[in-house]
């Protein structure tokens, strides 16, 4: 996976696009979604690697890293 600044950036801007979660922030998808996401496997494509990146930041507890981006694209 490839450190772009502008992947973060949709991780706080960018919608689930579907399922029960359609139209939450994907930084705002709670960790048991993810988990079933990484358990079953993760959506091909973009979504896929968005998706397995918050998962990743959830995981390993770095979520305030996103608070500055949500700050700046005034999603809180």
């Amino acid at each position: 996976m490839t450190s772009n600044p502008e992947l973060l950036i949709q991780l706080v801007t960018m919608e689930m696009p579907f399922g029960k979660y359609k139209g939450i922030k994907l930084s705002e998808l709670p960790m048991f979604y993810l988990e079933w996401f990484q358990r079953n496997g993760f959506p091909k494509g973009k979504l896929g690697i968005l998706l397995e990146t918050i998962y990743e930041i959830k995981l390993n507890g770095l979520e305030s890293l996103l608070e500055p981006l949500k700050k700046q694209a005034n999603v809180i």
